[in-house]
């Protein structure tokens, strides 16, 4: 019988044993092959790793207090169209489903000079 963790299996077949409690003196029958096996005392292994031992970008971002910044705040997605009031090439725009189903959307653009526009489908 082989032990993993605090699980016991079979040495024949390697199915999982059912009912082990610890105790030597204890047989415990194979529901698949029938083997017999001596009751052992499950192994625990318990290995431990330093924070630094596997660096991550993402644990170096993590703390107790994140600190958003306005383009972590945007949600809208990018589109090449001209601002027409600072000739930016690049504005912000979301979609929302404001009418009933069967009609369009609306695209609700916006620029980082303040400028807003609607358009509906």
């Amino acid at each position: 019988m082989s032990t993993i963790g605090s699980l016991v299996f079979c040495t024949d077949c390697g199915s999982l044993l059912d009912g082990s409690v610890g105790d030597p003196t204890r047989i415990l029958l194979c529901d698949v092959c029938g083997a017999r096996n001596k009751d052992t005392v499950p192994k625990t292994i318990v290995s431990e790793s330093k924070p630094g031992t596997f660096p991550s970008t993402l644990r170096a971002k993590r703390s107790a207090i994140q600190t958003l910044t306005a383009a972590d705040k945007r949600t809208e997605a990018v589109i090449e169209k001209l601002c027409p009031k600072c000739d930016r090439k690049e504005m912000f725009f979301s979609a929302v489903q404001l009418r009933s189903a069967d009609e369009g959307s609306t695209i609700f653009f916006s620029c980082v000079c303040g400028y807003k526009e609607t358009q509906n489908n």
